[in-house]
């Protein structure tokens, strides 16, 4: 019998919207098969999509399993003072720079906390949230295809909003922190449009017969 396999990547999700009309989407995984790493998936207002990847695992890994017009191998480099109410992330991606500030959890962040971590993470769960997301969150999905044969599905277990943001591309600011209006068009979800810090396990499921990157 074939064996699947799943990839499990423990971290956040920032998502932002941009007065520029930029959308800006960070991962910041603490635990994966890779080790820690940082991303970033930039939709400008055109509609053109670039992947800021920190080496060639990243970017193959995360180029498979969502849409791209470019990926862009950079420094990525990533501070932050905590992922709390108040706490400071700075971020450096080649042409991008960008700094935010958390502010207090948000009420589904409480409910996604009341939620035991075993139950959040398993696909069953995944399922049934995907129903409530995509009725309440436009443009939220909690389950789907990752292309390629993949299945993926999230797990969150909280959520804070973004109480300040500013980003500059190339030098050029994009302006003050908006919804993430349009969702972006990376995979089958988008981040909340309400910009905000969620805490997430996303789990990347793929068949037997499929190759990993190494």
């Amino acid at each position: 019998m074939s064996r699947r396999t799943d990839l499990r990547f423990d971290g956040h999700i920032v998502g932002a919207g941009t007065a520029s009309g930029t959308r800006l989407v960070l991962g910041c995984w603490s635990r994966t098969p890779h080790g820690p790493f940082a991303d970033v998936m930039v939709e400008r207002a055109d509609g053109r999509r670039t992947l800021l990847a920190p080496d060639e695992w990243v970017a193959e890994f995360v180029s498979t399993t969502y849409r791209f017009d470019e990926v862009r191998i950079v420094d990525v480099v990533l501070t932050r003072s905590g992922t709390r109410r108040g706490s400071v992330w700075e971020l450096t991606a080649g042409p991008l720079d960008w700094r935010f500030t958390i502010g207090a959890r948000a009420p589904l962040g409480h409910l996604f906390r009341a939620i035991p971590g075993p139950v959040a993470r398993a696909l069953p769960t995944a399922r049934v949230t995907d129903q409530v997301a995509r009725r309440i969150m436009p443009g939220v999905r909690t389950v789907g295809s990752a292309g390629n044969g993949r299945l993926e599905w999230y797990a969150a277990t909280d959520l804070h909003p973004l109480r300040t943001s500013r980003a500059r591309w190339d030098g050029a600011d994009m302006g003050g922190l908006v919804d993430v209006d349009p969702p972006t068009r990376f995979g089958f979800s988008s981040t909340p449009r309400t910009p905000g810090v969620t805490a997430v396990t996303t789990t990347v499921r793929i068949p037997a017969h499929h190759r990993l990157a190494r």
